[in-house]
């Protein structure tokens, strides 16, 4: 019955939109968009190309400006940060998050952020993360990676799929305090919530291309991709939800009991440690909400951060040589080797590699914003009130203006000084990869820890080599995953 109304609903629309010239060009322009979904990064940053950095996009009840100019970020993101809120329509398209850190404006997003703040830079937090990191990759990550290697099994493996699986038990043990063990050396279990959570993610891309009238109204007949996040959605939820009855409980015996925690941490219960130091009590739903933000940021950011930087280096011998030569000479070379905070730093052009890897992939590709009122942008353009931009850090990574005629080269040099002893600051508002200005993202230097840590230990020990004729390209979601994973041979080092 469902699917008669829709149908019912389509024609309708298709006579109103083709009576009008202006709204027959941009039903042509939104059919033409959805038919190459799969390309749309490339196509906004084709578009920006020609029309100097910055455009007007309309589609049917769609009307965006969607720019990649450097001046336009540092305005909206900097200068003006409280006249471009994320806005009602951001929240209405990510509502899975509910009111997390990802969706929050005004003071109770700057009171969240003030709380994570000062959790992220604890010394509780440092050690259950690199606890847990190293945990994991001596007893996951490196002897999945050992079997693969194994002469007998010459097997191939999907690295994106095995780097989510990592990235989901650490981060789950990181949030959560719990490890649903999600990658095991012996097989690769299913777990319909963590396999729930990247369909929401599919759906949700949908919500961003398609008019507003359109994906709500297939999330009032819940058909088509509204149908697929409501169905992951609540899978999710179950299990998040779940996770918090059981911390709160454990939560509340140890406060009543006056118990201490003997050197327990993790970012949930801490979470409500701070809300108990508050004027009240959080409710699970906010607890649950941030969560959800948590481990999204966490999981998605280093995921597709690794599996873009080892194909990147995996497809240049000579910047994988140099990444080799660089632990080498700082760190040493025993297998299996865990390195600290302090012995990451010295790995200056593996830092390089990672920001070319981010520079060219950048986990979110688009970051929204809303005018408060109507204001014109350095660029010249006027956005309206309660317009949207639309910034596409894809497209800022691919600017000649901004990184010179060689943007398509990966070159972690660019990130050195000239000496190549330190790395170079580049300005947030031109790489915007963990946006900028008061709310630039509170996770990059966990990022950073994470990336080098996990790659520093797989290409030490093994050589990755890409399936041959393994087609690497964007995944159509709202994280720029590669959308069939990738394909990998592993190698021992010798």
């Amino acid at each position: 019955m469902s699917t008669i109304i829709l149908l019912f609903f389509s024609a309708i629309l298709s006579i109103l939109l083709l009576t009008s010239i202006a709204n027959y060009t941009r039903a042509k322009r939104l059919i033409f968009l959805l038919r190459n979904a799969s390309q749309a990064h490339d196509l906004v940053t084709r578009s920006l190309k020609l029309s100097g950095g910055t455009f007007v996009f309309k589609i049917p009840f769609t009307h965006c400006l969607i720019t990649s100019d450097p001046q336009n970020a540092h305005h909206v993101f900097s200068k003006r940060h409280s006249d471009f809120p994320k806005g009602p329509e951001f929240k209405d398209i990510l509502e899975a998050l509910g009111e997390g850190i990802f969706n929050s404006d005004g003071e109770f997003g700057l009171s969240q952020r003030r709380i994570l703040h000062s959790l992220f830079n604890s010394p509780p937090f440092e050690r259950v993360l690199m606890t847990t990191l190293r945990r994991k990759l001596e007893s996951g990550l490196l002897p999945v990676l050992d079997r693969a290697a194994s002469a007998a099994a010459e097997e191939v493996i999907d690295l994106q799929d095995v780097f989510k699986r990592f990235m989901f038990d650490s981060i789950c043990t990181t949030v959560l305090g719990f490890d649903p063990n999600y990658l095991t050396v012996d097989l690769l279990p299913d777990l319909p919530y963590a396999e729930a959570y990247d369909d929401m993610e599919e759906a949700v891309f949908y919500r961003h291309i398609m008019p507003e009238f359109w994906w709500k109204l297939q999330r009032w007949l819940r058909v088509g991709e509204e149908r697929k996040l409501h169905e992951a959605w609540e899978k999710f939820d179950g299990f998040l939800y779940e996770r918090v009855k059981l911390k709160r409980q454990s939560f509340n015996r140890k406060t009543e009991h006056k118990e201490t925690e003997h050197g327990e941490f993790d970012l949930l219960t801490a979470f409500m440690r701070a809300a108990e130091d508050g004027e009240e009590e959080k409710s699970d739903k906010l607890m649950r909400d941030t969560a959800f933000n948590l481990i999204a940021a966490g999981r998605d950011t280093v995921t597709v951060t690794l599996v873009w930087l080892l194909w990147l280096v995996a497809s240049n011998p000579e910047v994988e040589k140099k990444i080799l030569e660089e632990i080498k000479a700082n760190l040493g070379g025993n297998r299996w080797r865990f390195f600290g905070v302090e012995e990451l730093n010295k790995l200056v052009y593996l830092h390089g590699a990672v920001c070319e890897a981010l520079r060219l992939y950048p986990p979110v590709p688009f970051e929204h914003r809303t005018a408060a009122e109507t204001e014109t942008l350095p660029s010249g353009h006027t956005v309206r009130k309660n317009g949207r931009v639309l910034f596409s850090i894809y497209s800022m990574g691919r600017m000649e203006e901004i990184w010179g005629g060689d943007w398509m080269v990966f070159r972690p040099e660019r990130w050195l000084s000239p000496d190549g002893s330190k790395n170079v600051h580049i300005p947030s508002y031109k790489f915007m990869t963990f946006a900028a200005g008061p709310r630039a993202c509170l996770g990059k230097k966990i990022t950073f820890v994470h990336a080098k840590q996990v790659a520093s230990a797989v290409l030490c020990n093994y050589k990755v080599e890409v399936v041959e004729g393994h087609r690497v390209s964007p995944a159509v979601s709202i994280v720029l995953f590669m959308k069939d994973g990738l394909n990998v041979r592993v190698s021992r080092r010798k």
